[in-house]
C-alpha cells in the first residue's frame, strides 16, 4: 500500500521546505522527499556558506587596515582550514536545524530520489533500492538547479573547480582565474582576493553584474581594480589547458589574444535545472531550457502536479523560491494568494562592496518606455559611512515622471544588502516619491541615503 498525504514535496531546499512547512500550518498531512541535505544547495553549498567565507575575508581585510582606526598588530596570519571549517558547520548547523523545524510541522521526511510515477504517485528510492511509495493529489517539484558545465571547463576536483570544489578547498591558492562574473563568481573572486590571492575575472559580456544597473556594475569594477583584481570584460575564453598544478586559458579581449595562468580556476558561468530522473517523461509537464514551466501558481501541464524555484527559472534566488512555496500551498489550500511580482524580488551580492537591488533599471525603465526621474546619493555625503570608515558607494533611485512610481533602486557599498528590503516594502506598498520623502528615516545611519537618493530624483537632496 502506498503511504497517503495531501501534499508531498520534491526536494528540501529553500523553497522545498517552507512548501512543506506552510502547508502543515495549514493543516495538511505532508511528507517531503530529499536526496541529499536538507536545506538544499543554498543552504549546504551556496548562500550560507559562502557568507561564512566571505565574512572571514571581511575579517582579513579589516585587520590588514587598521592603521586607518589607530590600530596596530603584528605578524597577522588565518589558518585556512579552520576558515573553511566554520563555514561547514554554520551550514551544518542550519541543516540541522531544518530537520528540527520539520519534525515539529510533523512533515514525514523521505531519504531518497522521488520521481513521479503515474497519476498522483510518487516513487521513492535510495542507491537504486526502493524507499516507499507515496500517494497525493498534490505534488510540488522543487529539485533545483546545479551549476552549468561548458566543454573544455568541467570541473575535476582539482585544478578546474565549481562553486563545491571552491567552498572545500585543500589549500588556499596563489593566483585564481574565476570565469563568469554573475554573484557567484563576483563573490568567489571577492572573497580569494580579500585572503591573498591573485584573481583575474573574466566576463563575456561587456561589464561585471550584466544584471545590475550600469552604474552599479562600473562601480564595482573599479573597486576590484582598485583592490588589485584584474577584470576581463568582452573576453572570449578559447582553450584551456591543464598542467601538473596550474591551468592555463586563453582569452580574446577586443581582438587582442593572451594567455592567463593560474594555480586554480573556478567556472562561474550560470545553471541548469535539475529535471532529469524526477519522472517527467510521459507528462503533460514542460521543459523549456531545461526548466519546467509553471503558471504564476505554480501549476505544471499535468494536474496536480506543480514546480518551484530554480528549477522553474530566473531568478535563481532562495527568496523567490521560498515564496513561490507559499503561493503554491497557499493555492492548493484555495486561500487565493497574491501572484508573485518579478520585479519586487531584491537581488544581493555579497561580494566587496555589497550589491543590492529591485525592480527596474534605469536603462530597462526607459526601454519599457517611462520617462524617468533619477536620483543618487554617494556614501562619501553620509556622515555614519565616514564614522566606520566606509564611505564608498552608491545609492541610486529610478522613478516614473509622470506618477511618482518608483520604478527601481540600486546599491552598492557596505551591508546594502541589510538595506534594499526597505525599497522592496515601498514597491510592495506601491509607494510614491512622496511617502519615501516623508518618511522620516534614523540619524546617524547609512539608511540615510536611501532616503537622500529618493530626494536628490526630485531635486531636493540636502547633504551632496
Amino acid at each position: 500500500m502506498a503511504d497517503q498525504f495531501d501534499l508531498v514535496v520534491v526536494g528540501g531546499g529553500p523553497g522545498g521546505y517552507v512548501a512543506a512547512i506552510r502547508a502543515s500550518q495549514l493543516k495538511m498531512k505532508v511528507a517531503l522527499v530529499e536526496r541529499e541535505h536538507l536545506g538544499g544547495i543554498c543552504l549546504n553549498w551556496g548562500c550560507i556558506p559562502t557568507k561564512a567565507l566571505l565574512r572571514a575575508s571581511e575579517i582579513n581585510h579589516l585587520l590588514h587596515t587598521l592603521d586607518a582606526y589607530g590600530f596596530a598588530a603584528d605578524n597577522i596570519r588565518y589558518d585556512f582550514a579552520k576558515v573553511v571549517k566554520r563555514s561547514r558547520a554554520v551550514a551544518g548547523q542550519l541543516s540541522g536545524g531544518v530537520k528540527g523545524l520539520l519534525k515539529k510541522h510533523k512533515v514525514t521526511v523521505y531519504d531518497g530520489q522521488g520521481k513521479l510515477a503515474g497519476p498522483g504517485k510518487l516513487s521513492v528510492t535510495k542507491d537504486g533500492k526502493p524507499v516507499a511509495e507515496i500517494a497525493s493529489k498534490n505534488i510540488i517539484l522543487a529539485t533545483g538547479a546545479r551549476a552549468r558545465v561548458l566543454p573544455g571547463m568541467e570541473p575535476d576536483g582539482k585544478l578546474i573547480w565549481s562553486y563545491r570544489e571552491a567552498l572545500l578547498p585543500d589549500s588556499m591558492p596563489k593566483s585564481l582565474i574565476v570565469i563568469g562574473s554573475g554573484a557567484i563568481g563576483s563573490e568567489f573572486a571577492s572573497f580569494y582576493l580579500n585572503m591573498g590571492a591573485q584573481v583575474t575575472l573574466i566576463e563575456v559580456m561587456d561589464r561585471i553584474l550584466p544584471v545590475e544597473d550600469v552604474e552599479i556594475s562600473t562601480f564595482v569594477q573599479k573597486a576590484f581594480t582598485k583592490q588589485g583584481m584584474k577584470v576581463l570584460t568582452g573576453a572570449k575564453v578559447g582553450q584551456i589547458t591543464k598542467s601538473g598544478n596550474s591551468v592555463t586559458v586563453n582569452v580574446e579581449v577586443k581582438g587582442q589574444a593572451q594567455q592567463i595562468t593560474a594555480d586554480r580556476l573556478i567556472s562561474a558561468v550560470g545553471i541548469v535545472g535539475n529535471v532529469e530522473d524526477i519522472g517527467l517523461e510521459g507528462t503533460k509537464i514542460k521543459v523549456e531550457r531545461t526548466h519546467v514551466v509553471t503558471d504564476p501558481m505554480g501549476r505544471t501541464g499535468e494536474e496536480g502536479v506543480y514546480a518551484i524555484g530554480d528549477l522553474t527559472g530566473a531568478p535563481w534566488l532562495a527568496h523567490k523560491a521560498s515564496h513561490e512555496g507559499i503561493i503554491c500551498v497557499e493555492n492548493i489550500a484555495g486561500l487565493h494568494p497574491h501572484e508573485m511580482d518579478i520585479g519586487n524580488i531584491p537581488g544581493c551580492t555579497y561580494c566587496r562592496p555589497q550589491v543590492a537591488s529591485v525592480g527596474l533599471t534605469e536603462a530597462k525603465a526607459k526601454e519599457a518606455g517611462h520617462e524617468v526621474r533619477v536620483g543618487r546619493f554617494p556614501f562619501i555625503g553620509n556622515g555614519k559611512a565616514i564614522a566606520l570608515g566606509e564611505p564608498e558607494g552608491l545609492v541610486k533611485t529610478v522613478f516614473d515622471a509622470k506618477t511618482g512610481e518608483l520604478l527601481g533602486a540600486h546599491m552598492v557599498g557596505p551591508e546594502v544588502t541589510e538595506m534594499i528590503q526597505g525599497y522592496g516594502i515601498a514597491r510592495t506598498l506601491e509607494s510614491t516619491e512622496a511617502e519615501l520623502m516623508h518618511t522620516v528615516f534614523p540619524h546617524p545611519t547609512v539608511s540615510e541615503t536611501m532616503h537622500e537618493a529618493v530626494l536628490d530624483a526630485y531635486g531636493r537632496v540636502i547633504h551632496i
